[in-house]
C-alpha cells in the first residue's frame, strides 16, 4: 500500500488525524480575512466586465508585427477614448475589444487600425456587441443562482437537517466572493464564460461538503445514546475519514484547471480560457477549503447548542475526569473542579476534544474504552 493509502487508512479508522473543529477559530479568521480583502477588491477596482455586458466592438486582425501593447495605445486613440483590450491570437493576428462602441463609430476604428497596423481594410473582421444581449445573460445567471440556492438549501435539509443547509449555504456564499473578488484584484474580463465557470463550481463545493456531512450523518446516528465521543469529536472524525477523498478529488480536478490558466491562458497566450479556468481554479480551491474548514466546524458549532448535545458533552467531559480520578492520572486534581450543574457550550467541548480526535503522534484513549475491554483502571494487583 502506498504512503498517502496507508495514512488514509489510518485517518478513516480513527487511529490518526488533526483537530481541525478545534482550531475552528482560526479558520475563521483566516475566511475572514480573504474575504474582507475579496470585498474590498470589488469595493474598490470593481470588475473589468467584458463587452458581452457593456457593449462594443471586436476587430479581428490577420498577422501582424505590431506588439499588444503597441496595438492597445493605437486602438485607444482610434476609438477616441473606449477601453480597449488586445490579445495576440495564435496565428499572429490579433483580436481588439473596444468597449461601448456602436455602429456608427466602428467603421472609422476599423480604417485608423487598419491604416495604424498596416493591414488591408477588407481583412479586418468586426463584430458588434449589444449591452441588452449581456444584461439578460446576467439576469438568466442571476436567477439561475437564486434557484440553485434555494432547492441546494431544501435538498439538505430534507436529506441531512437544517443546520447542515445552513452552513452549505454559508460555504457556498464564502466561494463565490473569494473567486468574485479575486477577479476583481487581479483584473480578468468577466465574459459569459466566467459566469458559467461561477456557476459550474458551485456543484464541486457542494460535492465535497456533502462527502463530509454524510459521514457525519453516520458517525452521529444515536450519538447521544454513547458517552465516548462529542458531537465535535464525532464532526472531526468525520472529516479526517474524508480528508484523503478530498484531497484527491480536489487535486484530480484542480490539474486540467491548471493547465488551461497557467499553460493555455499563460504560455500559449489564449486568454480567453482565462475567462473559465480562473473562476473554476479559484472556485475549486475555494470549495475544498470550505467544506473542511467552514462548512462542517459550522454544523458542529451550531449542533453544540442543541441541548441534547450540551448535556452529551458534559457527560463525556464528567466520565472522562471520573476516570482520570480513578487512575490517578494528572487530571485526577482537576476532577473536582468540574461544574455538575453549570452549561456545556462548545467551547467547554473543546477542551475534551483531544481524546476522541487521535492527533497525529498521540494516540488518546477515551477511558470508557478501556473500560468496555475489561482492562484494569488502578494498579494491577
Amino acid at each position: 500500500m502506498s504512503k498517502l493509502g496507508n495514512i488514509g487508512a489510518r485517518l478513516y479508522r480513527g487511529e490518526v488525524g488533526y483537530d481541525f473543529i478545534g482550531k475552528r477559530k482560526i479558520w475563521y479568521g483566516i475566511s475572514i480575512l480573504i474575504t474582507i480583502t475579496a470585498i474590498v477588491g470589488l469595493a474598490v477596482r470593481g470588475l473589468n466586465l467584458g463587452i458581452e455586458f457593456n457593449g462594443g466592438a471586436v476587430f479581428t486582425t490577420p498577422k501582424t508585427s505590431v506588439s499588444s501593447s503597441e496595438a492597445e495605445h493605437k486602438a485607444e486613440a482610434a476609438a477616441e477614448g473606449h477601453q480597449a483590450m488586445v490579445q495576440k491570437l495564435g496565428n499572429g493576428g490579433l483580436r481588439i475589444q473596444i468597449s461601448e462602441l456602436d455602429t456608427e463609430q466602428s467603421v472609422p476604428v476599423q480604417e485608423a487600425l487598419a491604416k495604424d497596423l498596416n493591414v488591408p481594410v477588407k481583412d479586418i473582421n468586426t463584430q458588434l456587441v449589444g449591452p441588452s444581449w449581456g444584461e439578460e445573460i446576467a439576469n438568466k445567471a442571476w436567477m439561475g443562482l437564486g434557484i440553485f440556492m434555494v432547492l441546494v438549501v431544501i435538498y439538505l435539509a430534507i436529506a441531512f437537517e437544517w443546520r447542515m443547509a445552513l452552513a452549505a449555504l454559508i460555504a457556498l456564499i464564502h466561494d463565490l466572493t473569494i473567486t468574485v473578488g479575486v477577479y476583481a484584484l487581479v483584473g480578468f474580463e468577466v465574459t459569459p464564460g466566467t459566469v458559467i465557470g461561477l456557476l459550474t463550481i458551485l456543484g464541486y463545493s457542494l460535492y465535497d461538503t456533502v462527502v463530509v456531512f454524510d459521514s457525519l450523518k453516520e458517525a452521529s446516528r444515536d450519538a447521544t445514546k454513547q458517552t465516548r465521543f462529542t458531537y465535535s469529536e464525532l464532526a472531526n472524525r468525520s472529516i479526517n475519514s474524508t480528508l484523503v477523498r478530498s484531497i484527491n478529488t480536489t487535486v484530480v480536478a484542480l490539474l486540467p484547471v491548471a493547465g488551461l490558466l497557467f499553460v493555455g491562458g499563460g504560455l500559449l497566450g489564449a486568454g480567453m480560457l482565462n475567462d473559465i479556468s480562473l473562476a473554476l481554479f479559484v472556485g475549486l480551491a475555494a470549495g475544498a477549503y470550505s467544506s473542511i474548514f467552514i462548512a462542517t466546524p459550522l454544523v458542529a458549532d451550531l449542533k453544540e447548542r442543541d441541548p441534547a448535545m450540551k448535556a452529551l458533552a458534559k457527560r463525556v467531559r464528567q466520565k472522562r475526569a471520573a476516570a482520570a480520578a480513578k487512575a490517578g492520572g494528572p487530571e485526577g486534581a482537576a476532577a473536582d473542579a468540574v461544574d455538575e450543574d453549570g452549561p456545556q457550550d462548545a467551547d467547554d467541548a473543546e477542551d475534551t476534544a483531544a481524546a476522541g480526535s487521535g492527533m497525529v503522534g498521540q494516540r488518546h484513549q477515551p477511558a470508557s474504552r478501556g473500560r468496555g475491554r475489561g482492562r484494569p483502571s488502578g494498579k494491577r494487583r
